[in-house]
């Protein structure tokens, strides 16, 4: 779990003590913690705050729920956050009660990019900020001086899939935008015959494709469709025997990228994608093909 605790305007970060393992030291992260058995995700939440850093919630509101997968050595770690939004008192302190922690700072969302996060957070952010704001990860490796890893390589793919009739004539838009909330491109592709559930999954598959050509390695993929996001993120199981094959390619092209995040938005904020999939659907059935 993370917490984005707001006060005013800024956002709390905390400093790890001692940073991690693994030769890498990161120094700010946003509050996280985990569940114990038998807690519900909001007293988990509450007790995680409290126990790091001695605040007790104003209120407690639920953002996203998210998966990030990175690379671990030769490995990859998936992890699933649950992020919440905590409001804290103006006359609230914070005292550092733990020893994970050494120090805390409260912070703009802008200014978040003068301090070395870790890539969770920078993920985190970057997926709950409705600005755009350019994120930098910076990692210090011991005996190598200190590293920039610039958001270059970040950004958000939006993709949609639709069908006419499902089955009908079906295709696939996308829409990428860079880390500092600028169009990178966008596009369709018109399939011919096909069904919605396949469109969708043809379409985050070419999002993906897209992010690989351009050489994009940490992205955040937005869809409108639930079936599609939770059964990425292991809330479903994919049972439908025409989507096995395509969702085994989008696997397989997935364990190519660095990190990644799947999230459902409202089909209001994926206009841009689903445009280019009426463009292409537009252009090909007014030949009379269809």
């Amino acid at each position: 779990m993370s917490a984005i605790c707001k006060k005013g305007g800024d956002i709390l970060l905390l400093k790890r003590a001692g940073g991690r393992v693994d030769g890498m030291e990161i120094d700010f992260e946003l509050p996280t913690g985990k569940i114990i058995f038998g807690e519900q995700p909001e007293e988990a939440m509450a007790r995680v705050l409290y126990e790091h850093t001695g605040i007790k919630t104003a209120s407690l509101q639920l953002m996203d729920v998210v998966t990030f997968t990175s690379l671990e050595g030769s490995s990859q770690l998936g992890s699933l956050y649950i992020i919440y939004e905590v409001k804290i008192d103006d006359d609230a302190a914070v005292k550092i009660t733990s020893e994970r922690y050494s120090a805390y700072k409260w912070t703009s969302l802008n200014e978040t990019t003068n301090y070395p996060l870790d890539e969770a957070t920078m993920m985190v952010l970057q997926i709950t900020s409705s600005k755009g704001v350019e994120v930098h990860a910076k990692l210090r490796k011991i005996g190598e001086g200190e590293q920039v890893l610039p958001a270059s390589d970040m950004a958000t793919i939006y993709t949609d899939g639709g069908s006419r009739g499902n089955p009908g004539p079906s295709g696939i838009g996308y829409y990428i935008v860079g880390a500092d909330g600028r169009e990178i491109k966008r596009g369709g592709e018109f399939l011919g015959m096909s069904n919605s559930r396949l469109a969708e999954y043809y379409g985050l598959k070419e999002g993906i494709e897209q992010a690989l050509e351009l050489g994009l390695k940490r992205v955040s993929f937005k869809s409108d469709s639930l079936m599609m996001v939770n059964q990425l993120n292991g809330v479903y199981k994919v049972k439908n025997l025409d989507l096995m094959q395509v969702y085994t390619d989008v696997l397989g092209l997935l364990s190519k990228l660095d990190s990644y995040s799947f999230t459902h938005v409202p089909r209001e904020q994926n206009k841009e994608a689903d445009a280019e999939v009426n463009r292409v659907i537009d252009e090909n059935t007014t030949r009379g093909e269809y």
